[in-house]
């Protein structure tokens, strides 16, 4: 029986190439305001915005993302599913998913949520009403719906204390 010499089982093993596997990446939709830009009026969209310049009016990305950077102050009302602040915000701020006011971010204005998060250092001034999860089931037990109105009622007490208001 012929064995193939060890050159050639190199040889068909490096005839054999492999493409590196690519990571599957979902494009990302995101407007930018840069550092030395200044806007003023009202911005609304259905793509995701990062804010490093200033902004003041409305912002209204009701299905968005909204992150303000460290460099980013903003004197707006904002309106988005998403809110990230590393920067300085004085307005109010409606949320349907979830606000983050990072170490270095500070917020002054009333804000209405599902979920936030406030790192050490932060700054929040105003009040803060945590909704609950709004359920898309129709066809939910009114029994269950009785304890999610009953944590809501919690939630704003225990946000309010984290927040020292």
């Amino acid at each position: 029986m012929l064995q193939p010499s060890d050159s050639q089982k190199s040889q068909s093993s490096s005839n054999q190439t492999f493409a590196p596997a690519r990571a599957v990446t979902v494009p990302v939709d995101q407007a930018t305001i840069g550092r030395s830009l200044v806007v003023k009026g009202e911005i609304s969209g259905s793509e995701s915005l990062y804010i490093d310049g200033k902004v003041e009016g409305t912002i209204s990305l009701t299905d968005s993302r909204v992150t303000i950077g460290r460099n980013g102050t903003v004197a707006a009302s904002i309106s988005a599913r998403e809110v990230i602040i590393l920067g300085k915000v004085h307005g109010n701020i409606q949320v349907t998913d979830r606000l983050e006011i990072r170490s270095e971010g500070s917020l002054t204005g009333d804000v209405i949520t599902q979920r936030i998060s406030v790192e050490d250092g932060a700054i929040l001034k105003g009040s803060v009403q945590v909704r609950a999860v709004e359920q898309k089931n129709s066809q939910a037990k009114p029994a269950s719906a009785e304890p999610a109105k009953q944590l809501a009622s919690e939630q704003p007490k225990a946000a309010a204390a984290v927040a020292g208001v």
